[in-house]
C-alpha cells in the first residue's frame, strides 16, 4: 500500500525564494491529505502535478498564517471548480469562524458542503480512522495552541501465495488471509500459514509543526517510523529559539534519538537561511538518519 508524503512547504513564517510556507500532501493508498495550507499551497499542488481535487482530508495544526493562510484560495479554487462532494476539515474550533467569516463578507456561497471537526491542544486523541488510517492529534509547545499528527496505518491482512490458491476453495480465501485456519469437510486443516505470506507491517508518520523542545510529547511520537520535527534555527540561536517557542536543528536530532525513530524529517526553516546544509549538518550530527523536507521532495514512509 503507498504511504508517501510530497513537501509543498517548507519555510517559517515568510516565504523565501524556492521556499513556500508549511505544506504537506500525505497520500495513503492513493487517498490524499493535506496536512497545514500556508500560502501558495495550490500552485504547489500544480507544479508538482498533484490534483487538489483528490483532498478530502484537511489537518491545519494551528492558526499562525504560514500554516493556514492558503486555505481560503484552495477551497475557494475547489468551489470554482465545480467540487461537490464534502470537505473534511479538522483544526483549531476558530478556524470555522475565520472561513465562515471569509465566505460571508466576498458573497461566496460553497458549491459543497465542509465537515469540520474542532480540535483542542490540552491532550493526545484520535480524530479520525478510516479503513485505511487512524489518525491522532500531538499536544506541542508553542505561542498559541498547537497540534502535531500522527498518522498510523490500519494492519493489513496477510497475503495469498498467488502459486497455491488454486489448491483452494475461494470461499476461504478471506478466512486465510485474517490468519485464520480453515477445517475443510473431511476433516483435513488449512493453516493460514501455509497459503499465505505476513502483511508489511503498519507504519506511523508523526507531523510536529511548531514547537519548542518539551519532553511532554515525547510518549506520543515514540518509536514511530518517520518523524517530521521543525527545526527552525541553527543550535547557536538556542535563546531566540525558546523565546519564539521553537526548535533547533540539533534538538530535533535529540529528540528523534531519544524516542527511537527510525527516521527523521526537518523543515520549517527560518529565511535567514539562504542555503540548508548547515541545518542538516547539525541534525546528523546527531541523528545520522535526517534528511531536509524541502519543496518537491516526495518521501516513502
Amino acid at each position: 500500500m503507498k504511504f508517501e508524503v510530497t513537501i509543498l512547504g517548507s519555510s517559517s513564517a515568510t516565504p523565501v525564494f524556492n521556499r513556500n510556507p508549511s505544506a504537506q500532501l500525505l497520500n495513503c493508498n492513493e487517498k490524499y491529505y493535506l496536512i497545514d495550507c500556508g500560502e501558495g499551497t495550490q500552485q504547489q499542488l500544480t507544479k508538482y502535478n498533484l490534483k487538489a481535487t483528490r483532498i478530502d482530508h484537511i489537518f491545519i495544526s494551528h492558526l499562525h498564517g504560514d500554516h493556514y493562510f492558503g486555505l481560503i484560495g484552495l477551497l475557494s479554487s475547489l468551489h470554482l471548480n465545480g467540487r461537490v462532494k464534502p470537505m473534511q476539515i479538522f483544526g483549531p474550533k476558530p478556524l470555522l469562524e475565520i472561513l465562515e467569516i471569509q465566505f460571508k463578507y466576498s458573497d461566496t456561497h460553497l458549491r459543497y458542503p465542509i465537515e469540520f471537526t474542532p480540535i483542542e491542544a490540552d491532550e493526545p486523541r484520535q480524530i479520525f480512522a478510516n479503513q485505511d488510517l487512524v489518525v491522532k492529534t500531538i499536544v506541542l509547545n508553542h505561542r498559541i495552541p498547537t497540534t502535531g499528527f500522527i498518522f498510523e496505518q490500519k494492519p493489513r491482512q496477510r497475503k495469498l501465495i498467488k502459486e497455491k490458491t488454486d489448491e483452494i476453495p475461494m470461499a476461504y480465501y478471506a478466512a486465510l488471509k485474517k490468519g485464520i485456519d480453515v477445517e475443510q469437510p473431511d476433516g483435513t486443516i488449512l493453516k493460514s500459514e501455509d497459503y499465505t505470506t505476513p502483511a508489511e507491517a503498519p507504519r506511523t508518520y508523526a507531523y510536529c509543526s511548531d514547537t519548542m523542545y518539551d519532553e511532554r510529547y515525547f510518549e506520543t511520537i515514540k518509536g514511530c517510523d518517520t518523524l517530521y520535527h521543525e527545526a527552525t534555527f541553527l543550535h547557536e540561536l538556542l535563546d531566540r529559539a525558546n523565546e519564539t517557542h521553537h526548535t533547533t536543528a540539533k534538538q530535533a536530532g535529540e529528540i528523534a534519538r531519544d524516542n527511537e525513530i527510525k527516521k527523521l524529517l526537518i523543515g520549517h526553516f527560518s529565511s535567514r537561511y539562504k542555503t540548508l546544509q548547515l541545518l542538516l549538518e547539525e541534525a546528523q550530527s546527531v541523528f545520522e538518519n535526517t534528511e531536509l523536507a524541502v519543496e518537491g521532495r516526495t518521501f516513502q514512509l
